[in-house]
């Protein structure tokens, strides 16, 4: 029961925080999530809707970090565990406890693909104030990787571009 109130507390923060930005004409830059122990900054552009982690159907003969797809709002969407894909190697069953945390996060229908992440964690919303430090790609890190920024409690957020992700090959070919 207090997870429930403390996830109505942390949607209702996330909603007058947005209210606030719209009326001030301050947009928020990256939904910030937590996935297999990494946090993760999506851009608020490229993010779409959120929604709680519900049953997937099983898709047989794919990759271990695609979970099947799933009916969000009558439409079909693919869903894939971020923290396998990033990590490429399934992740482990999660308890009941991190299933009701869990959120799947849409990618924008601008970007013409119907895919959900699945991440651990809402983490809020982030803008530039709330970093103290940024470094650039490194040359070896995935393309869809973008920045990696630092918070003023030294903690690292890798951004991600859900443009350039959805456009990569390996994410596209989902069977195994």
């Amino acid at each position: 029961m207090a997870n429930r109130q403390a996830l109505r507390e942390l949607q209702s923060r996330l909603a007058e925080r947005l209210q606030v930005a719209r009326t001030q004409g301050v947009a928020p830059s990256w939904l910030a999530v937590e996935a297999g122990g990494k946090k993760y900054l999506f851009p608020m552009g490229q993010a779409g809707e959120i929604f709680p982690w519900g049953a997937t159907q099983a898709v047989p003969y794919t990759q271990a970090w695609f979970l099947g797809v799933a009916n969000l709002r009558g439409g079909l969407f693919g869903v894939v565990d971020l923290a396998g894909y990033v990590t490429g190697q399934g992740t482990a069953p999660k308890t009941e406890l991190a299933r009701k945390e869990s959120r799947l996060v849409a990618l924008n229908s601008a970007l013409d693909i119907n895919c959900a992440l699945l991440i651990d964690r809402l983490a809020g919303l982030r803008n530039q104030e709330a970093f103290s430090d940024f470094a650039e790609r490194s040359p070896d890190a995935p393309e869809f990787f973008g920045n990696q920024y630092v918070d003023h409690n030294g903690a690292s957020w890798q951004e991600i571009n859900l443009q350039s992700l959805a456009r990569q090959a390996h994410f596209l070919t989902i069977g195994a």
